[in-house]
């Protein structure tokens, strides 16, 4: 799991916005809108809180991690799994809108949009194929009744006991 969180989650959310910042010219501001840093404040914690819980979710419930070396055997849909088919990745892109507010850097902005837009080429192209695969029709149920990255209101409660 170690090995998983250096590897993507690092790269994605420290390595690759520092190189960014750091070839974009970057120099250090300070906020002094309020909002601007209560809402920097929620989306982090809300990314992070996401991300923490869904590996968690990956160890205990699906006996597996996130990387691609190292994937769940148990198809997960309790916790924000009941709501979101990937939280891990909504937190992802919380915590990256995060940044950009905290830098206010458009290169991160930029890098946000890019990063949204490989993911949802990337998942109906590949990962959810891959998970139909692996459990069938349940996924299939549960991919009809909770969306991709937006949220439902109430939980989703699988029909299969």
């Amino acid at each position: 799991m170690l090995k998983a969180i250096l590897i993507l989650p690092f790269n994605v959310l420290i390595s690759i916005p520092l190189l960014i910042l750091y070839f974009s010219g970057f120099e250090t501001i300070e906020i002094k809108n309020i909002f601007l840093l209560f809402l920097m404040f929620m989306l982090f914690v809300s990314g992070l809180i996401l991300m923490i819980w869904t590996m968690k979710l990956f160890a205990r419930v699906g006996k597996g991690s996130p990387a691609p070396w190292n994937p769940i055997n148990k198809l997960i849909t309790t916790g924000p799994y009941a709501y979101v088919r990937n939280p891990m990745l909504l937190g992802v892109f919380l915590f990256l809108g995060g940044e950009c507010l905290m830098f206010q850097s458009w290169a991160l902005f930029y890098y946000l949009l890019f990063f949204i837009g490989v993911n949802l080429v990337y998942f109906p192209l590949s990962e959810e194929k891959e998970l139909y695969k692996r459990y069938g029709n349940e996924y299939l149920e549960y991919k009809r009744n909770v969306p991709r990255f937006l949220p439902r209101l109430t939980p989703y409660q699988s029909t299969k006991n």
